[in-house]
């Protein structure tokens, strides 16, 4: 090996260890998980599912899932999450992330969840499901009702 091929090689070693250490190069995970793909709600009506530990983490032990709806201003929307598996939460969130309405315990004082929410702009919104705390996950229904003025 000449200098000259010694010095390039060390080189192109250091280039690429260096770059595994700032994680510029991309290597195979295994096990790696899904992408982020929200579920899409096209119309109104219920929707039964269930919450695992296969869906997304909260953080605070529990675990939610992401559902789309396209709305728009002047919608007004009534969310009804039930379940006789978990202590429901329904979150209805923006674009942006940002947190629009949210309801933990019905009006009924079961631990389902209802919320009411009028739209002030048009765009997709999520519906989050999730589960109160660490209170785990199963079955679950999800009712997304469009109320429409009386004329």
């Amino acid at each position: 090996m000449s200098y000259l091929s010694g010095k390039t090689f060390s080189r192109s070693l250091m280039i690429a260890l260096f770059s595994l250490m700032l994680g510029l190069t991309t290597l195979p995970v295994r096990g790696q998980q899904r992408i982020y793909s929200p579920i899409s709600i096209k119309s109104d009506g219920p929707i039964s599912d269930r919450l695992t530990d296969q869906d997304i983490p909260t953080g605070e032990g529990g675990f939610a899932k992401d559902y789309t709806i396209q709305l728009q201003r002047g919608d007004q929307v009534a969310i009804d999450l039930t379940s006789d598996e978990f202590d429901s939460v329904v979150l209805l969130l923006g674009a942006d992330g940002a947190t629009v309405a949210e309801n933990d315990d019905g009006p009924d004082g079961s631990t389902n969840s209802l919320l009411f929410s009028r739209i002030t702009e048009t765009g997709r919104y999520i519906i989050r499901v999730r589960a109160f705390g660490e209170t785990g996950g199963g079955k679950f229904r999800l009712n997304v009702t469009r109320l429409r003025p009386v004329n």
